[in-house]
């Protein structure tokens, strides 16, 4: 059983090819929690796998609630997890680690995946270039291929890039990204260019952004925008941004044909 959350597809490719090797059931955190879907049954010798992107340094806060709600008999299965980000993951890991320790579930393995950049929501934070997302993509494929044979030998391993100051990242920056960047107040459409196709709200994975074919988007504004920028990313005319932070930034999306 796999566990997952994709936003811009880098998870997602990740989780889906894992889920082909080893036959497990795949299921996307964010319908869980909508559909109040928490409790669940491992299959005798079925593995438990949580995959998901880095968001500030630490697992995403939508992740951290799914575990507080999550109900599994984990004794006596192997238990692992991926994460992707653009560059390191500081403590994620361990934040991840104790979130499952309090619910009786103990961390076997743990794998990291360095996937192209999508996260713009800083002044110094852009997409990679093309020879550098090829680059990554293709490390990725022969790392996750490694990574698979020893899930499937089920061993206790870490192999995770931590980057050179992990606590400060997770600790004091991560902070900051909680309070201060998780939100949708600063995504705006142009409508001048927008041409009301839909594919921002159908990508959204938290449902957040009200819209349709025929409809230009709308947030909610509730607090349940995880920040992922899918909706930025997917967007075929380069409608939407995130207030100035996105001017002239470039977009990414795991399949994405370059020009």
């Amino acid at each position: 059983m796999i566990f997952y959350l994709s936003d811009t597809g880098n998870t997602g490719w990740a989780a889906k090819t894992i889920a082909e090797r080893t036959s497990d059931r795949l299921l996307f955190i964010p319908e869980l929690l909508r559909s109040s879907s928490t409790t669940f049954e491992l299959r005798r010798g079925e593995n438990l796998g949580l995959c998901f992107p880095v968001h500030g340094w630490r697992p995403p806060m939508i992740v951290r609630e799914f575990i507080k709600r999550l109900r599994i008999n984990t004794d006596g299965h192997y238990v692992y997890a991926l994460c992707t980000a653009g560059d390191n993951i500081g403590e994620t890991m361990d934040i991840l680690s104790k979130d499952l320790s309090e619910k009786g579930i103990r961390l076997n393995a743990s794998f990291s995946l360095i996937m192209p950049e999508s996260y713009l929501g800083l002044p110094f934070f852009n997409v990679d270039s093309p020879n550098k997302e090829r680059a990554k993509q293709e490390t990725a494929e022969k790392e996750l291929n490694g990574y698979l044979r020893e899930i499937v030998d089920k061993r206790e391993v870490r192999h995770l890039v931590c980057g050179h100051w992990p606590r400060l990242n997770s600790r004091l920056l991560g902070g900051f990204f909680v309070r201060h960047l998780i939100t949708d107040k600063k995504f705006a459409v142009d409508s001048r260019r927008c041409v009301k196709c839909g594919i921002c709200a159908d990508v959204c994975p938290t449902k957040n952004v009200i819209g349709g074919l025929g409809y230009e988007p709308k947030w909610k504004h509730d607090g349940s925008c995880i920040a992922c920028f899918a909706c930025y990313h997917h967007c075929p005319h380069h409608a939407i941004d995130y207030g100035s932070l996105t001017k002239h930034k470039g977009q990414y999306f795991f399949g994405r044909k370059r020009n």
